[in-house]
């Protein structure tokens, strides 16, 4: 068995450059693989329920699939400190790229929540150990910064392309192909880490670890029931069934602390929470993705339905939101390790975002474009500071045994953060727009339209406009100035909304003050990993 330590190249990397190069292109198609599954998917929604006809389940394409991915990051990301993350790696594209050809096989709105659940545990696994490995191939930080890039880009790009790809497959080769597109990239990511990824573990603590099965039932238990109530309290408010899920969590969860504190080997370490240096950025990690997925499911429906922009001139408005992730990104590798104190790089990340999201809350209809262009710039470059920065943060703080968890917890903080986000804003939303119109068509005396006008998605169907203005019309209701006020409130609700995510950047940015001051020096050598040949 080879021992690669950091000493062993001068650029303080396991592997040499070729090798490392290969490794990087296997990670960075897994990482493709599940964002541009992400983003595609959306897209190809309502033709999906228009043809397997199960609008009930609307909200379960997406919910399954997060609810099982939030549940297995943590438990793949702590196996994977133990065993190595090649063959986790490995697992998460074949579960993942077989899902997908299950959800492009489905015949029922139910199959393919099913299907979408099984691919959210490909997902969790790929996230709870992908990332872990950059920090395994380069255990100097400042080396691994300068590869990160590589990671962040392919991120970067599968979500750009993604919503325009996903719409050209939908029209010309139908929603199934939007699934079936991760076979090739499967395929590619298979070969490339099954060839090139080594596989890294720590034979001294891999040899005497214990599954903790009660642990990760109730992590299961604790976020699954967590992720139910976020999912089902905008739509059904507070009602005994939500009120039991949040006990029933509150509870598991609980119980979870109770065990983890007993268990010799627990899969989830509770004195990381406790640690001065992790605990702030796992509380930054769940402000950050509250903030972003706030921006990112809401920024569109401003523009489509509150402005009446198109979907393509939207979408071009929206692209650097999302491409000046990567290009902050880039910067931020190039940056970080130069300035005397690279936290300031983090504070300037949620800086940018503040100013994005509160651009967002006052813009209107009248606004130039340059302008809205600007501040989704200023949203994209501030999280392509943030969260990449919360990841390195995370790992050059955690001890080689927590590596994996450690990085695993951050992106479940951050994917619960959107949940909440996502969840909150989007019930202020809901409420503020239903009480505008229901004002409006009382004033008109047409609360028989109210079923009709209580969805926005009537403010960018265009056809459905036109039929409904008709039937208005007939019964001397002026249409088009309800659809107006309709317009009018919905933008009013979204800023908000928005403005809740303000508050929460701005909350951020008083909580990074609390992160220690990171140093990116050498890394002993005596810290590095144990590469395995890959049979064993």
């Amino acid at each position: 068995m080879a021992v690669h330590t950091s000493a062993a190249h001068s650029s303080g990397q396991v592997l040499p450059f070729r090798a490392s190069l290969m490794a990087m292109f296997g990670i960075s198609f897994v990482v493709m693989l599940v964002a541009l599954d992400q983003t595609v998917v959306g897209t190809a929604l309502p033709t999906v329920v228009a043809e397997l006809k199960g609008f009930e389940l609307y909200a379960w394409v997406a919910t399954s699939y997060l609810l099982t991915s939030v549940v297995t990051v943590p438990i793949f990301g702590r196996l994977g400190d133990f065993y190595g993350r090649k063959p986790f790696v490995i697992a998460s594209i074949v579960v993942f790229t077989a899902a997908s050809v299950l959800c492009g096989m489905a015949n029922s709105m139910l199959f393919l929540v099913i299907a979408r659940a099984l691919q959210g545990i490909g997902g969790g696994m790929l996230v709870g150990t992908a990332f872990a490995c950059i920090p395994d191939l380069f255990p100097e930080p400042r080396v691994r910064l300068r590869w990160q890039v590589m990671m962040s880009s392919a991120f970067g790009i599968a979500t750009a392309v993604g919503p325009s790809l996903g719409g050209v497959l939908t029209q010309y080769y139908g929603w199934r192909s939007v699934f079936y597109v991760n076979l090739p990239i499967g395929l590619l990511s298979l070969i490339f880490v099954g060839r090139f990824l080594p596989h890294l573990r720590h034979t001294a603590t891999a040899l005497k670890m214990r599954l903790d099965w009660p642990g990760a039932a109730l992590i299961a238990l604790t976020l699954g029931s967590l992720q139910l109530f976020v999912e089902m309290v905008p739509k059904h408010g507070v009602t005994p069934v939500t009120a039991l899920l949040l006990v029933f969590s509150l509870v598991a969860g609980y119980a979870l602390w109770r065990w983890e504190q007993r268990c010799a080997q627990p899969l989830l370490p509770f004195e990381m929470f406790r640690n001065p240096a992790l605990a702030p950025l796992f509380t930054l990690a769940v402000l950050s993705g509250f903030a972003m997925f706030s921006v990112l499911f809401y920024a569109p429906l401003l523009l489509q339905g509150g402005f009446g922009l198109s979907p393509r001139d939207a979408g071009l408005l929206i692209t650097p939101l999302v491409a000046f992730i990567t290009v902050g990104s880039i910067f931020n590798s190039r940056v970080i390790t130069r300035v005397r104190n690279p936290n300031i790089m983090l504070q300037l990340g949620f800086i940018l975002l503040a100013l994005a999201c509160l651009g967002l809350s006052m813009a209107t209809r009248s606004m130039p474009r340059a302008l809205l262009l600007v501040f989704m710039l200023s949203g994209g470059l501030g999280l392509g500071f943030v969260l990449p920065n919360l990841t390195v943060f995370a790992q050059q703080s955690a001890g080689r045994e927590h590596l994996g968890i450690a990085t695993a917890l951050l992106q479940s903080m951050r994917m619960i953060g959107g949940m909440f986000g996502a969840a909150i804003t989007g019930s202020l939303i809901t409420r503020q727009y239903a009480h505008g119109v229901n004002v409006a068509l009382r004033s008109d005396h047409a609360t028989q339209w109210s079923e009709q006008f209580s969805d926005p998605q009537i403010l960018i169907n265009h056809d459905a406009q036109t039929g409904l203005l008709a039937q208005m019309t007939t019964q001397g209701h002026n249409g088009a100035s309800l659809l107006e006020a309709a317009r009018e409130t919905l933008v009013s609700a979204i800023h908000l909304g928005v403005a809740l995510a303000v508050v929460v950047a701005i909350v951020g940015l008083w909580q990074s003050r609390r992160v220690p001051p990171i140093s990116f020096t050498r890394q002993a050598a005596g810290d590095a990993p144990v590469s395995l040949p890959a049979g064993e």
